[in-house]
């Protein structure tokens, strides 16, 4: 019992000598930007219907091969492989300081979220896309116009999905688009 009030005695004086700082307010020594402004520009364009061109999706070997590259890669610096004619792992973008820079191409990563025929991914987020000419385009479940707009700008049926937004944002090009719908609805092996 002794020892217990020892304690709460040493406690009580440490308290009492403890002295408080008060910060100053320097929210006027330095810029505070309008953080309304900033989210505005990070703010997604409205959903887009898109018409899917004419033979879009193919069954040509080369607009799949680039599709099969573009679902399996996320980016060119990282990229397994030499990419298909007609891809690239790096573009030219001019900096803010007008020079021109070597930037690694983005591509989708799909394999990050769905699962497909040779995939190396995690693959449990979206649908599985095993066997998708099968159980989707043969079956008439589905069509290429449908593929080709989940893939380009997968809110106009789904507002709170979680896919990237591909070709609103403009990740992706209209013909990279339908080289990653060729992949998606051809014959796997």
């Amino acid at each position: 019992m002794q020892r217990k009030i020892k304690l709460v005695t040493i406690a009580a004086i440490l308290i009492s000598s403890t002295s408080f700082v008060v910060a100053a307010d320097l929210t006027k020594a330095y810029e505070m930007p309008d953080a309304s402004k900033l989210i505005e520009k990070d703010k997604l364009a409205k959903a887009t219907k898109y018409t899917m061109p004419k033979g879009c999706v193919s069954t040509d070997a080369a607009s799949i091969a680039r599709g099969e590259f573009i679902f399996h890669n996320l980016n060119g610096k990282k990229a397994k492989g030499t990419p298909p004619k007609g891809l690239v792992k790096f573009v030219e973008k001019k900096g803010k300081d007008g020079k021109v820079k070597k930037k690694a191409k983005q591509y989708g990563n799909c394999v990050a979220c769905h699962n497909i025929e040779g995939a190396k991914g995690g693959g449990n987020i979206g649908p599985d896309l095993t066997n998708y000419k099968a159980t989707f385009m043969d079956s008439k479940v589905r069509d290429n116009a449908f593929v080709f707009q989940k893939i380009a700008d997968p809110r106009i049926d789904n507002p709170n999905t979680h896919m990237t937004v591909n070709l609103t944002t403009k990740l992706f090009t209209e013909q990279e688009i339908c080289d990653l719908a060729s992949y998606v609805v051809a014959e796997k092996k």
